[in-house]
């Protein structure tokens, strides 16, 4: 199910966020499992680097 986002991340004046959704492989059994980080919106870019 999707879920919200918090209307208390949502100020203005305040800083933006974004919810960073990746596919992460684990080693061992190959499948793949997801990892979400609520990260500021200017930080995407560094995030997804990683």
């Amino acid at each position: 199910m999707a879920k919200k986002v918090v209307a208390t991340l949502k100020k203005e004046g305040g800083v933006t966020y974004a919810k960073v959704i990746r596919a992460v492989k684990n080693e061992k059994t190959g499948s793949y499992s997801f990892k979400e980080e609520m990260v500021p919106s200017v930080m995407v870019q560094e995030t997804l680097k990683k």
